[in-house]
């Protein structure tokens, strides 16, 4: 089967080395693929799979040059990226992979907190400027606060039982139930957590739901001094209303793991269909990466060498599974 890998990144070279994949004929091209992409008549005629990563944009134009494709493999739980209605139309499978790394990015989120609770970032900075003021950086205990987590996916879990070897207050909303959240925390309405967390922290799939789910009326719900950490969809967070918050004070620091690698300040430019942000949103992300107080990193939660192996590794059985007719991690 002709298979063309794309967004291959150093660190998953090791894999293939260590591994043979001989049933595959595997081109890899270290680039997205999206509309820009140019390709052989070769490749577009005989590849069956393609196997991308959520900074690939798969539009209708680009799958329709692809004449025989059958399957696609994102190597991401996400799928945005993809247009299912035109694979449902053409009959073209695709795969996602289950778990998200909640152990990696349960940790990456702690580290974002406690980063901004003591003032780790700024006072780099100022070290760097030779511009010491140790004022500036009196931080705050973890076991003195309360954390409300957004989402009782198995990251929100994870975080949870972490938050509590801190002895912090964890509360959690949620759209549906989980025994494991209610072993380790308190469930409270929406409403609820807002009025009484110290720090908000967002883990949840992206529907036309939640979006938005904190804009500025949440805001107004929230305590003075909030912190706000979101590791999942730029879509489920006002980005101008986070921006105005963070200027007037009632909200003291925030922390977003929601851009793309190749964002670039100074640099914005247009990605087509990508929905993680519009041109609105790379405006203010101009502005908050000024702000001392706010951490942005380009969707590094997950990144550790163990997740991504598990990622090629659970992509590949799964394209296996689905070509002898076992439909695992099939999205449609």
């Amino acid at each position: 089967m002709k298979v063309l890998f794309f967004d291959l990144r150093e660190s998953e070279k090791s894999f293939f080395q260590n591994n043979n994949f001989c049933d595959f004929d595997i081109s890899f091209k270290e680039e997205a693929l999206t509309e820009k992409t140019k390709l052989s008549d070769a490749e577009y005629e005989q590849t069956c799979l393609l196997c991308v990563y959520r900074s690939s944009i798969l539009s209708e134009k680009v799958l329709k040059r692809f004449k025989n494709l059958r399957m696609i493999a994102t190597r991401s739980h996400g799928f945005t990226h993809i247009d299912l209605d035109y694979c449902v139309k053409n009959r073209i499978s695709v795969l996602n992979v289950e778990q998200y790394g909640e152990e990696a990015v349960a940790e990456f989120a702690l580290g974002i907190i406690i980063d901004l609770t003591r003032k780790i970032k700024t006072a780099m900075l100022d070290i760097r400027s030779h511009n010491i003021e140790p004022k500036k950086y009196e931080g705050e205990l973890l076991n003195k606060k309360t954390i409300g987590i957004i989402g009782c996916g198995k990251v929100g879990v994870q975080l949870a039982k972490i938050a509590k070897l801190f002895d912090m207050k964890v509360l959690v909303s949620s759209y549906k139930e989980s025994p494991q959240f209610e072993q380790v925390c308190n469930v409270v309405p929406f409403d609820k957590l807002l009025a009484e967390s110290d720090i908000i922290y967002l883990h949840m799939p992206f529907t036309t739901e939640n979006y938005q789910i904190i804009g500025e009326e949440e805001f107004k719900k929230m305590k003075q001094g909030v912190y706000i950490i979101n590791t999942s969809s730029v879509e489920l967070l006002n980005l101008e209303a986070l921006y105005n918050n963070l200027l007037s004070g009632k909200v003291k620091g925030a922390g977003l793991d929601i851009l793309e690698s190749d964002y670039v300040k100074g640099k914005s430019k247009d990605l087509g269909n990508e929905t993680m942000s519009t041109k609105q949103n790379y405006k203010i992300t101009d502005k908050l990466l000024d702000m001392p107080n706010v951490l942005v990193t380009p969707h590094l939660a997950y990144n550790t060498k163990e997740y991504i192996d598990y990622v090629l590794e659970s992509t590949f059985n799964n394209i296996r599974d689905n070509i002898k007719g076992i439909y695992t991690s099939r999205i449609c």
